[in-house]
């Protein structure tokens, strides 16, 4: 039973939290359209983090992973617009430029501030106005009210600002967490072109607020794909700063298992929205694998039928071309048994043992012509299952991917 409740108010929906954004002219001469978002703690808070598994990271991934070894942080700066990635020695001195504007006029010192970027790879930030913006405006422009705000500053090719929070009970006091995020392509399991900012009141050590996100993110974040690209820049950061004043959590207790619950959903909640405002998406396609021998081999077949082009560019077409997802499932490295292999389409049998089931064509063909449907894949070798969710793959995907 859900023990939480969805809320309004994203990163500022916990205590003692302000969020708020600021153009500084990174993306283009219109300043309608913010592209700094800062969200801070007033108070002390510890933090978290996840980032991208892609070998080539860029400058604010790094300095963002060694600030967080301090044991404490109060501020999160990131920008859109441009990615600060592949920009050498430059990018690092950009990004470190970044955090300490943020922490001058703040009143902080530069390791409680983490910094993160997402825009255009290759390209120096204009680092001098955004020092100039954020020494300037940063003084008023952070507020209880200021989420959705932050959450419009971060989009890139987004449609729609991402923001999601709830509430629940911990040991008697009402705790909150919410969160904000972009992404809209370069979108792929392990951390993909996504930034993600979590914010809560409760009451937890650093440690196993680490334990608490990670799991969250191999449960949500880790499980949507659009386009198979990973990015240089994916990151999912967390604050906590205690001011809900419960009993401290401690793992294994049935309220640290209560607070999981909720941080997992509200970091599921975030992850599809992501794939829903896809590049170019018209399909939202939920993909089930179960019966797998191990949990690898169940997350090996849903990954290889989420990316793969040819089954993407069926659901697009409105075709259920089941032989494609098997032949995904064949390439997978999964350890399968071809003749085992039920295959469903919102629970209409379409493989059967590994071969055409008697359900009528056009009846699945009705499935995947709407916009959100399930494909469950029943390996029939064991218990493990996993669950991803993916897309379509549209002209309009590729219209936007074609460069200037």
């Amino acid at each position: 039973m859900q023990s939480f409740t969805e809320i309004a108010g994203g990163v500022t929906a916990p205590g003692s939290f302000v969020a708020g954004s600021l153009y500084a002219g990174i993306k283009a001469a219109n300043a309608s359209r913010p592209d700094i978002a800062v969200i801070a703690s007033t108070v002390p808070a510890v933090a978290a983090g996840t980032f991208t598994t892609n070998k080539v990271k860029a400058a604010p991934v790094r300095v963002s992973q060694a600030h967080l070894r301090s044991a404490e942080t109060h501020a999160i700066v990131a920008n859109s617009g441009n990615a600060n990635a592949c920009t050498g020695v430059v990018g690092i001195e950009h990004a470190k430029r970044t955090v300490h504007a943020v922490a001058s006029a703040l009143g902080l010192r530069d390791r409680q501030v983490l910094v993160c970027s997402t825009g255009r790879i290759g390209v120096p930030l204009p680092i001098e106005k955004m020092e100039a913006a954020l020494e300037a405006k940063l003084g008023t422009a952070l507020g209880e009210e200021g989420s959705q705000a932050a959450a419009e500053a971060i989009m890139t090719s987004d449609t729609v600002f991402k923001e999601a929070a709830v509430e629940l009970k911990l040991h008697g006091k009402r705790v909150r967490i919410g969160g904000i995020a972009k992404g809209a392509g370069m979108i792929d399991p392990n951390m993909a072109t996504m930034l993600c900012f979590i914010t809560t009141d409760a009451v937890i050590d650093k440690k196993l607020l680490q334990q608490a996100l990670s799991e969250a993110v191999e449960n949500s974040f880790n499980r949507i794909t659009i386009d198979g690209d990973m990015s240089t820049n994916d990151t999912v950061l967390m604050l906590a700063n205690s001011t809900a004043g419960h009993t401290p959590l401690a793992a294994g207790d049935r309220e640290f298992a209560r607070f999981q619950n909720a941080l997992t959903h509200v970091a599921t909640t975030l992850a599809r929205m992501i794939v829903e405002d896809g590049e170019g998406v018209t399909k939202f396609v939920t993909i089930q694998v179960r019966g797998g021998r191990s949990r690898q081999d169940a997350r090996k077949a849903a990954e290889a039928i989420a990316n793969s082009v040819l089954a993407k560019c069926a659901w697009f077409g409105g075709d259920p071309n089941w032989g494609r997802i098997m032949d995904a499932i064949g390439y997978s490295s999964a350890r399968i048994r071809e003749e085992m292999i039920d295959i469903y389409f919102d629970g209409l049998i379409t493989v059967k043992n590994g071969m055409a089931a008697s359900t009528p064509f056009q009846k699945v063909v009705e499935v995947v012509a709407k916009p959100r449907f399930t494909i469950t894949v029943d390996l029939h070798l064991g218990e493990a299952e996993h669950t991803v969710f993916t897309t379509d793959l549209s002209t309009r995907y590729v219209e936007l991917n074609m460069g200037e």
